[in-house]
């Protein structure tokens, strides 16, 4: 291309665009001085079209970001923000977090400044950490005041590798411990805690449960697991028994282990959605005057205390 060519193709303002545009994509950082020496434009146009493409990639679908590299005396690409989270959503799982109160201050802490310091623009950060302060400030720890977060890999790796695991647990009646050998099978949270799901080896299940032909596994608070061993032992659960942890999890809002059982009420409350939020599996039966006939699956007695707990906006309960 001569230059007259030149001259007249990047007077043109979309051709110039979309040759800057071009070069950043290809990773090249662009110094403003020497494209308006090579478009034969001014650095005030040159500056006029970066703004042009930073507001095209803020209002479009990319996750780029223009940035002006001072090391490098140019614009560039950023091309981390497609990996990093929105500010919004750092915010709400913060939040999420927070609220959940899952783990020790400390442990709060550490993931908090991880989260923000590894998954925002530096831009961002003290904004986000600003909004956050007061509530970790405030935050209040369960009662066990118990680190556990060391036991949860070695949990998951036993899981998906199908070993067979010893503990020692903490039982939350008579302040004493049992031993049990465990096949491992889900790891889930609920409602301040993090719970591991098995099946227990070698127990006299007349003894130790209230129903022994209970065929469904058994729920251990993790942070009541003072002692944990990875067996080199294995287990094998034929795949016709396999276990669903997804259908079982719908099952099982309040972890209490027992029966699969199905309940029925009839709910006069504010909100049915939160009724049916609380329990995946429940359905509505019928409504006639705001009062909702509904019908669910659950694991155990849990949901009779929850049921209490609703007042007069549940009656009729039964177990069907």
């Amino acid at each position: 291309m001569d230059e007259i060519q030149k001259e007249k193709k990047y007077h043109d303002k979309i051709n110039r665009t979309l040759y800057i545009y071009s070069e950043l994509l290809q990773g090249n950082v662009v110094e403003k001085s020497k494209l308006a020496e090579y478009t034969g434009v001014s650095e005030k146009s040159i500056q006029r079209d970066f703004e042009d493409i930073r507001n095209f990639l803020q209002e479009g679908e990319t996750k780029h970001q223009l940035k002006y590299d001072c090391h490098e005396n140019g614009y560039r690409l950023d091309k981390t923000a497609q990996l990093m989270l929105s500010t919004d959503e750092v915010l709400a799982v913060s939040k999420i977090l927070l609220e959940s109160r899952a783990f020790s201050k400390k442990e709060m802490r550490s993931i908090l400044d991880k989260l923000i310091g590894n998954c925002i623009s530096q831009d961002d950060r003290t904004a986000i950490s600003d909004m956050l302060n007061n509530e970790l400030f405030h935050y209040v720890e369960l009662r066990h005041h118990k680190e556990f977060l060391d036991k949860l890999t070695p949990l998951s790796q036993a899981i998906r590798e199908s070993h067979v695991i010893r503990i020692t647990y903490s039982k939350l009646k008579g302040n004493t411990t049992v031993e049990r050998r465990l096949e491992p099978l889900a790891i889930l949270f609920s409602e301040y805690y993090f719970y591991l799901v098995g099946f227990i080896e070698d127990i006299d299940r007349k003894e130790a449960f209230e129903n022994p032909d209970d065929i469904f596994p058994t729920i251990y608070r993790i942070d009541r697991i003072e002692d944990l061993n990875v067996l080199d032992e294995h287990f094998k659960i034929p795949y016709a028994n396999r276990f669903e942890e997804g259908e079982f999890r719908k099952r099982v809002q309040f972890m209490y282990g027992g029966k699969l059982r199905k309940v029925r009420f009839k709910y006069t409350g504010l909100s049915v959605e939160a009724i049916l939020d609380r329990l995946p599996t429940a359905r509505i039966l019928d409504e006639e005057d705001g009062a909702y006939l509904i019908e669910a699956e659950v694991f155990g007695k849990g949901i009779d205390m929850w049921v209490r707990s609703q007042g007069e906006y549940i009656t009729d309960y039964r177990v069907m």
